[in-house]
């Protein structure tokens, strides 16, 4: 982190601590409805409707209409009083974000008999009339009741998600916000802080079209509105521990070993002093030691040298393990790879804390402040350049990420009907990945020693060679206007401005050289700082009407990306350039839906949504060097050799078409059938250039297309009698012409044809069914089942009997899971106590994730066929190097704990 940075980060940070923050655009309700005379069906004007406990409310007008904007998503109670009238109360009465919710009241006129208070218990309704496009609402009670540990795995179980795919889009499509606020790093459009449970009040996933309000993404948005401190304090703190349990010791060594899973989180909120200041605090701190385990045979320090493996003869061959030289034996080689120390490669570290604030300076301003920070430590075994270290699993990848937002927001009401937010927001995160934090770590050792084995044969010394480090920093101003102009029309209109600081350095660890990094002139060394910007403007109207919503709105956006593009393609490292040039577009969106009965709602809506690529493939090796030697050690997963990026790459572009129909089949049921398009233009690919000297590489550009053809069904049973049960399904085609970016450049080093026709996209599932049942009653008890079945991803087959290369011409198998979830509540002391069970494949089902191209099956390969080696030139055998771990989906995991309430 560099001074600038660092001074950046300390400025918030004193900010939090003595600045007392949450309305703002996304983040709010809306409650409207009509007030008549229970007996003669009349109007009533002047009725005063509150919501309890707070100082927002209306009076009704001449019609008898009242509309309440800028509701934070909760539960509330609703007052209406009229002199000579009895005051009645509904409670239970359901807000959700950009959602309007009708409550209408028939008043009793008051007399000497009946003069006490009318309460009602609201029910939230199945059909949400308003509702333009395909949203999922889940309240912090549903993510309790079922068996979730991040978020992630709450936004997977809804229609249209698969795995981080939103209707068939790449995961970097998706918008995530915290309170409305962007929590993704513009490097990689993935989002870097992952709000934890324990801190969420409401979460939408919006997979279909979106309001103008919403941009940078094309595939979906997932907004996280956190809890607000109450009046009164109140809190909880829960841990469990867990294991996991398999009887497939052979494909993941040691897992019959106590390999445990920690988590302890709390919550604590409250007033400060008084009232007008409340806190939320929460904070989680999560350790899972992983089910992917290699055996220390071999440090990096170890020598072997390629002679040592080299002989035809493996009762001839010598190695050096952990220092000490031995002569070959399969007995000792067996003993070395069972007995040698257990190391997780698949091990990670988070914790995460969440401070809010809120200070009602008056009942027209109203200051927040929210901060919220994450750490992460871990490592991965996710692909064969990771099982390759098996048995020398200190020269793998260690990786590293912090976090942290910090917002600040003004909302000031005009009147019942018009209000503004603005605020800013400070976004950092840092990334870093190596072996050995210091380059001149003695442990370091030449790269060669990574080619001491030969084919099919783990490492017997050396590590990773590159050392990879980054940073994001984002600044955003944003201001949104809100008003009910008529009861008919709610207007929105609001601008955002972000400005971006990115710093990357990446290099090789020579330790042949005496600085032990070559310099930035070389294939080996990249750096740039780069400070792009990004402004946004959009108006939107939410037109209500008795049979008709209507929602429209157009969204501007301008980019400056910062960069520099070579006038000279044939020498690029050494040649002028130019500034990039800017990119802007509008995006209209516009959506309708109508009721067809008094318990049915159909909805149409339409857009196009623009999104600028990764950062990253615009700064990709900056000072575009193009290395000569086609035998160099690759740089690390993120970068591709002899690749370039291009900062005047495209937005790219989906445009979205859905219809859908909601239908209640009676108090209790209710299902939602939806079809929607999308066709994906713009796509990043790569475009193959060469050098004066005819040294090949790849440049990124616009060339890749796609489409998207769907449908979803769920069918939702309201919890009622201790039952509660949802099914969603969904059958999608998604094809494009690359799934890959680089694919273009790839298909070039190995002399393939790029595809020059559609074929399925590499995150492809046909049929996708989740299915949760829950049993019981939330004070005292709760059983919840969560199944869930996919049919296989693609996969490019490839055989040597088969010569031509067919992308995603083959599926993987099926997958299954069964999660279960139990929690019983008691008293213990002061305590309300619960006790709780997750368990996570509860069938302990080896889902094979990924396949070996030539057969399709994780379970075997034909590399026994075609190699010509019995004895790989390494400690393993052919069949052990061949069992791929990482093939398969997690193992059965069981978690106990206990949760305090005070």
């Amino acid at each position: 982190m560099d001074f600038l940075q660092q001074k950046s980060f300390k400025i918030i940070l004193l900010i939090l601590l003595f600045i007392p923050l949450q309305l703002i655009s996304g983040t709010t309700g809306k409650i409207i409805g009509t007030i008549k005379d229970a007996e003669t069906g009349e109007a009533l004007a002047g009725v005063n409707v509150i919501i309890d406990g707070t100082s927002m409310g209306a009076a009704t007008d001449i019609d008898g209409t009242y509309y309440i904007i800028g509701i934070p998503p909760a539960e509330y109670t609703l007052v209406a009083m009229y002199i000579s009238y009895r005051e009645t109360r509904v409670t239970n009465v359901q807000v959700n974000v950009d959602k309007t919710t009708t409550i209408n009241f028939d008043l009793e006129q008051e007399t000497l008999e009946l003069s006490e208070t009318i309460e009602v218990i609201a029910q939230r309704p199945l059909v949400k009339k308003d509702l333009t496009s395909t949203e999922a609402v889940i309240d912090k009670e549903m993510i309790e009741a079922l068996p979730v540990q991040n978020l992630n795995e709450v936004v997977n179980l809804q229609a249209g998600v698969i795995e981080g795919h939103f209707r068939g889009g790449r995961t970097n499509e998706v918008l995530y916000l915290v309170n409305g606020i962007s929590v993704n790093d513009v490097y990689s459009n993935q989002y870097a802080i992952e709000v934890e449970n324990n801190s969420i009040q409401e979460l939408n996933v919006i997979s279909g079209t979106f309001n103008a309000e919403y941009g940078r993404a094309m595939s979906g948005v997932v907004n996280v509105i956190t809890r607000d401190g109450g009046e009164y304090f109140d809190g909880n703190i829960s841990g469990n521990i867990g294991d996991y349990v398999s009887t497939n010791d052979d494909i993941f060594w040691h897992v019959n070993d106590f390999n445990p899973v920690l988590n302890l989180q709390g919550t604590l909120s409250g007033p400060v002093f008084s009232n007008k200041l409340t806190f939320f605090l929460s904070g989680r701190y999560f350790y899972d030691s992983g089910w992917l385990y290699g055996s220390k045979a071999f440090l990096t320090s170890d020598s072997t040298g390629s002679l040592g493996w080299t002989n035809d003869d493996p009762e001839k061959r010598f190695f050096m393990s952990k220092g000490k030289w031995y002569d070959y034996t399969a007995e000792l080689a067996n003993d070395l790879i069972k007995n040698s120390d257990a190391v997780s490669m698949n091990n990670s570290l988070r914790y995460t804390g969440n401070l809010k604030l809120t200070y009602k300076l008056s009942s027209f301003d109203k200051i927040n402040l929210e901060g919220v920070y994450q750490n992460r430590e871990w490592n991965q075994y996710a692909g064969d350049s990771d099982h390759r270290f098996r048995l020398n699993p200190d020269g793998n990848y260690n990786y590293f990420q912090w976090s942290g937002t910090a917002n600040l927001s003004w909302n000031h009401i005009f009147s019942s009907s018009t209000f503004i937010d603005a605020f800013y927001s400070y976004f950092f995160t840092s990334y870093e990945q190596y072996v050995y934090e210091d380059i001149f770590d003695p442990r370091y050792e030449v790269k060669e020693r990574l080619q001491d084995t030969g084919a099919n044969a783990f490492v017997s010394g050396g590590q990773d060679m590159w050392q990879f480090r980054r940073s994001t920093t984002t600044h955003m101003l944003k201001a949104d206007f809100t008003s009910q102009v008529s009861f008919n029309h709610l207007i929105k209109s609001g601008f955002e401005y972000r400005l971006h600081r990115l710093w990357m350095h990446e290099y090789e660890v020579i330790p042949e050289l005496t600085g032990r990094i070559a310099p930035l002139t070389s294939f080996q060394n990249n750096e740039y700082i780069k400070y792009p910007y990004e402004f946004s403007a959009y108006i939107q109207d939410k037109m209500e009407f008795e049979d008709l919503v209507i929602n429209a709105g157009l969204r501007y956006d301008f980019f400056e990306p910062d960069g520099q593009i070579p006038l000279d393609f044939e020498d690029p490292a050494n040649s002028e350039t130019r500034k990039a040039k800017v990119s802007h577009q509008f995006s209209p969106r516009l959506g309708l839906a109508y009721p067809i009965s008094a318990t049915g709602a159909f909805h149409v809506s339409y857009g196009h949504f623009f999104q600028v690529p990764n950062f990253f493939y615009l700064y990709t090796n900056p000072q575009f060097n193009i290395d000569p030697l086609q035998s160099s050690t690759a740089p690390p997963p993120e970068s591709l050799k002899n690749t370039v990026g291009n900062a005047e790459l495209k937005p790219q572009q989906t445009t979205i078409y859905e219809i859908g129909l909601q239908q209640q089949l009676s108090s209790v049921y209710a299902i939602t059938l939806t079809v929607y398009f999308k066709d994906i233009r713009n796509l990043l690919g790569t475009e193959v250039l060469y050098t004066i000297n005819s040294i090949r590489y790849g440049r990124y550009i616009n060339r890749d297309y796609g489409y998207v053809r769907g449908v979803t069904f769920t069918f939702e049973r309201r919890f009622i009698d201790g039952i509660a049960a949802n099914i969603d399904y969904t059958f999608q085609i998604s094809k494009g012409n690359a799934s890959d970016p680089n694919n273009a450049f790839l298909d070039a080093e190995s002399n393939r044809e790029t595809e020059k026709v559609q074929v399925p996209l590499s995150w492809d599932r046909t049929h996708q069914l989740n299915a949760s049942i829950n049993l019981g009653q939330p004070q005292d008890y709760i059983f919840s089942i969560v199944t869930r079945f996919g049919t296989g991803f693609p996969y490019t087959t490839q055989t040597r009997v088969i010569t031509p290369y067919v992308e995603n011409g083959g599926r993987k198998p099926s997958q299954f899971t069964i999660d279960l979830y139990f929690n019983k509540n008691f008293n213990l002391g002061k305590f309300d106590t619960a006790l709780f069970v997750r368990i996570f494949n509860l069938l302990d089902r080896r889902n094979e994730v990924d396949v070996y191209a030539g057969t399709g099956r994780a379970t075997y390969s034909l590399i026994p066929i075609y190699t010509a080696e019995e004895n790989p030139r390494g400690l393993n055998s052919l069949d052990q190097y061949l069992a791929r771990p990482h093939f398969y989906s997690q193992p059965r995991l069981i978690q106990m704990g206990l949760e305090f309430n005070f």
